[in-house]
């Protein structure tokens, strides 16, 4: 029960608005992290993600993502589209989102290219008000036995538990990347759009994320040249009084990769990935090491991914040397 009453509180904290859901394999899912990203491997591919966050919480955070983009030649630039839903409370509350995403590719020198992005969503928010309980329903000796009045009064007069919100959100970004080196900045919700699921105002607050980083390739002029590299990188997100900073490194050799990244004040992340032809798979271990640390039982993350072939003529565009995880 205790387990319960914090997950409640962690729903229901910072004043009323909610945050995005998380990703710890930040590249292994590109267009959730930048939608200047879309079609950044030229070829097409499917990335599916899930996360289990806080395991030890009985339906704490489950998020699941789907997304799919390409690079389109007429279109000078890739088109995505991605799916997400993201569940707490054992579906107390429910957010699924459909994001569709264009971003142009420009070449500004030989060996600089930038990317601009825009991405448009249709959430759905839903509460289910039939799983929570209030102070007004208790009897200190009998425990929960009265009837709530703090429903909502659109679910009084109706025969539901649930409220619902569907609204549209804006989002952009841009990327630039050399042979070894990248960058990117995106903002989401732009228009802060109105979440809230009961009457009244709730406004979605904007996401700023800045992500760079580099891979550093091991070797000489051999055939085993770029068979290992080393990929420094940071990430920075700021929504509200929400802030986190993300510092990390990845190690690259043939198709294993293992990483760590250090969420400051909250959880060192552990990567495991595997490429083997057009199929990548990955796992991460968020360990916990805030104040949180006993009662969540950390973060655990899968990723799979499949790479298609390029079919008809191959552009000469570069594409982005970043990590796949």
């Amino acid at each position: 029960m205790s387990k319960f009453f914090l997950l409640m509180a962690l729903i229901f904290s910072v004043n009323g608005f909610s945050q995005d859901p998380e990703f710890s394999q930040f590249y292994a899912n590109p267009i959730y992290l930048n939608p200047a990203l879309a079609g950044s491997q030229i070829c097409p591919r499917l990335n599916m993600n899930y996360r289990n966050q806080w395991a030890n919480i009985s339906g704490a955070y489950v998020t699941n993502s789907v997304s799919y983009d390409r690079y389109v030649k007429p279109l000078h630039g890739g088109i995505a589209i991605m799916v997400t839903n993201d569940m707490a409370g054992k579906n107390t509350i429910n957010w699924s989102t459909i994001n569709l995403a264009y971003s142009y590719h420009a070449k500004i020198t030989r060996k600089f290219s930038m990317l601009f992005g825009g991405q448009v969503t249709w959430n759905q928010k839903f509460l289910d008000w039939s799983k929570l309980t209030f102070g007004d329903q208790i009897d200190s000796y009998r425990g929960f036995i009265y009837q709530t009045g703090d429903l909502p009064s659109a679910l009084l007069n109706a025969n539901s538990s649930w409220s619902t919100a569907g609204f549209f959100d804006v989002s952009a970004g841009i990327a630039g990347f050399s042979e070894h080196f990248y960058f990117g900045f995106a903002a989401k919700h732009l228009n802060t759009p109105n979440e809230s699921l009961k009457l009244g105002g709730a406004y979605l607050p904007m996401r700023f994320t800045g992500h760079a980083g580099a891979t550093i390739p091991f070797g000489g002029k051999s055939q085993y040249r770029n068979t290992t590299s080393i990929s420094p990188n940071i990430i920075y997100t700021h929504q509200r009084h929400f802030k986190q900073l993300n510092i990390g490194t990845y190690i690259k050799h043939g198709p294993v990769t293992a990483g760590v990244w250090w969420r400051t004040g909250d959880a060192f992340i552990l990567t495991f990935g595997l490429e083997t032809g057009p199929f990548r798979f990955g796992y991460s271990y968020d360990l916990t090491i805030s104040e949180l640390t006993n009662a969540t039982g950390g973060s655990h993350e899968l990723s799979l991914g499949f790479n298609f072939a390029c079919k008809g003529p191959q552009t000469n565009y570069r594409t982005v040397i970043c990590p796949s995880f």
